[in-house]
């Protein structure tokens, strides 16, 4: 089955990175693709002097991608005076929602869609090895690709070699337990099937962490692959275009605030996982999990599980309903209501899940027991990384 690629790029602020993405397009080694650019901002900021300056920017964008000549490219405008956004409905989620609800219009429902971002570096293989994904797996749902931060600079090099030490340590111990949930959301390395987007009514464009309720609302239909022969290299900036994610993570991470990037007491996923094992048992009758008590603060009702009994009449779409009811949000804020109780500095929670592990026991012996956020060099803290790296990988890779 033939099956067309097409591209969803956001764009804002992006004038200076675009020519190295078109570049990078340019020289993939698969042709048959077409990309489709929303580039965006809000109309009031024609008006806002702190904001005029990306609107021009926006303009030598849309300039560009109207002139180029190397791509395939149809560009939505959604930046010029009377044309961006309303001020209660905008950004990146609506841009990426707007550039994918384009495609779907001619696209067929085998095409794939993939979303990305325009100060990310993409090999010369990334589309055809999404595309080769789907052609081995065409039931799949999604993908959630490989991803590889760039490092900069000495002092940007700190915050996001902590920020993706947090994301691949949070990933390592989903992969362990063999949790549904277990992805990592980056708009800039996700791809799907248009008939998979189509059947979970579409992107929801949410103001930020659009591509985190994305690929929830598809695994909670299906499955999503992790693996492709490729990687996605993002880049490492500051940014506050939206609330979460790498921008906000340097920006909080620079003040010292790491809050929200915590690295969980790696004992609270086990917790999850043993919830997740009474799901086929919860069918029969109500049993203890180690979650009710938050998921009952959380849901204000103490009858978890009786309502899903009476909807759902056999066992695996009662354990579906379980799934769906426990998602990858509510297993964040369970993590975080746990972490509340963890006394533990972040290092000691790492080297001690490391420890556990027994394939990083060596290493540990040899390289990290001494770990520091602050004080370890650069070198060290990539070390350290690149081990989670490859461990995530082998998972990934075994996974699909």
């Amino acid at each position: 089955m033939s099956r067309k690629v097409y591209v969803a790029l956001p764009v804002l602020n992006e004038s200076a990175n675009l020519p190295g993405l078109i570049e990078s397009f340019n020289k993939q080694d698969m042709k048959d693709f077409d990309l489709v650019v929303c580039v965006n901002n809000y109309d009031y900021w024609w008006d806002e002097p702190g904001k005029v300056a990306q609107c021009a920017d926006n303009q030598k964008s849309l300039k560009y991608l109207l002139s180029t000549d190397k791509l395939s490219v149809h560009v939505i405008d959604r930046c010029s005076p009377g044309r961006g956004w309303p001020d209660k409905r905008g950004g990146v989620g609506w841009a990426r929602k707007m550039a994918m609800d384009e495609i779907i219009k001619e696209a067929e429902d085998s095409d794939i869609i993939v979303s990305i971002d325009a100060d990310t570096y993409y090999p010369e293989n990334y589309l055809s090895a999404i595309q080769n994904y789907f052609s081995n797996y065409s039931g799949s749902y999604g993908l959630s690709l490989p991803y590889f931060h760039k490092l900069i600079d000495e002092d940007t090099n700190r915050l996001i070699l902590r920020y993706e030490i947090y994301m691949r340590y949070y990933l390592l111990n989903m992969l362990q337990i063999n949790n549904p949930y277990a992805f990592t959301a980056l708009g800039s390395a996700m791809a799907f099937p248009v008939w998979a987007y189509k059947k979970v009514g579409g992107l929801k464009p949410v103001k930020s962490g659009e591509d985190f309720y994305f690929l929830q609302k598809l695994i909670k239909n299906g499955n999503i692959g992790l693996w492709a022969e490729t990687i996605a290299y993002p880049s490492s900036r500051f940014s506050d275009r939206v609330l979460f994610g790498t921008g906000p993570a340097l920006i909080k991470g620079d003040r010292g605030d790491w809050e929200s990037y915590p690295i969980y007491n790696y004992r609270n996923f086990a917790l999850i996982e043993k919830t997740f094992e009474k799901f086929p048992h919860l069918f029969v009758k109500d049993y203890s999990t180690p979650m009710d008590r938050f998921l009952k603060l959380q849901n204000q009702d103490d009858n978890l599980w009786g309502a899903l009994r009476q909807n759902y009449k056999d066992p695996e779409n009662f354990v579906k309903a379980c799934i769906r009811k426990v998602d990858g949000l509510r297993i964040l804020q369970f993590l975080r209501s746990e972490q509340q109780k963890n006394s533990e500095t972040n290092e000691i929670s790492l080297i001690h899940y490391m420890d556990e592990m027994g394939s990083y026991k060596t290493k540990m012996q040899s390289s990290f027991q001494n770990i520091s956020f602050e004080t370890s060099s650069i070198k060290q803290l990539d070390d350290l990384r690149i081990m989670l790296f490859k461990e995530e990988m082998r998972i990934r890779k075994a996974r699909r």
